[in-house]
């Protein structure tokens, strides 16, 4: 087993040879982000109020939901782009899974720059925590070439 950086960016994307393990996880993941970017662009309130528990019966409430919306659109783009990545290219697995584990650390960083008053804890705020870290775990999994049976004899 080896730890090898420029997997990240490989200089051949048509494969990839790390443990297969990791593409099926990786797989899942970007299922969870193609259904909540469908959540927050296709529910009639985006997921503010039924969801993340923001009250969007004030003055702008019309605004909130717009930009939960606006929000699922976006993340729709990029799930959708990471899976054309995905299947396209799998040498690309790292860095996709990179992708992954950098946005709770975007939303964590975001949540405190300006925090959100909502009545209970959204969903992504709980997960934050424990997404980064099991993608930070895959990332550096999928960084890990398998040796080969020639390594294994050590020849």
């Amino acid at each position: 087993m080896k730890f090898d950086i420029k997997q990240a960016l490989p200089k051949d994307p048509s494969s990839f040879g790390g443990y297969r393990a990791i593409r099926p996880i990786t797989a899942l993941y970007l299922v969870l982000v193609i259904v909540r970017s469908c959540i927050h662009l296709f529910t009639s309130d985006g997921g503010a109020h039924s969801i993340a528990g923001v009250d969007t019966s004030v003055a702008g409430g019309n605004n909130i939901i717009a930009m939960f919306h606006q929000w699922g659109a976006i993340q729709l783009i990029l799930g959708v782009l990471l899976c054309i990545l995905f299947f396209r290219y799998p040498g690309l697995t790292p860095l996709i899974v990179l992708t992954l584990a950098l946005d709770p650390v975007m939303r964590f960083i975001s949540g405190h720059i300006m925090s959100i008053t909502t009545t209970g804890t959204p969903p992504g705020a709980s997960l934050n925590g424990p997404a980064f870290y099991t993608l930070l775990i895959l990332f550096i999994v999928s960084l890990m070439g398998k040796r080969s049976q020639r390594d294994n004899s050590g020849l």
